[in-house]
């Protein structure tokens, strides 16, 4: 879905901007231009920002232990 209505930036984007290593608002802002317009697609944006760093924080909490 489009997150982003003024600069076309989907909630896929913003995914895909964590899994490379953003973390804040304000990286997404910087990077991909979140937020820098109108305004109103903050709130949605941090949403997704924060859903999928606890995402990605459980999946690697999750990950089994090798031991050689």
């Amino acid at each position: 879905m489009i997150v982003c209505v003024c600069n076309n930036i989907s909630d896929r984007e913003i995914r895909q901007a964590v899994d490379m290593g953003l973390t804040t608002m304000a990286e997404l802002r910087r990077d991909l231009g979140v937020a820098t317009c109108c305004g109103k697609c903050h709130p949605c944006a941090k949403g997704v920002l924060n859903e999928h760093l606890k995402q990605v924080s459980e999946t690697v909490l999750k990950r089994p232990t090798v031991i050689a």
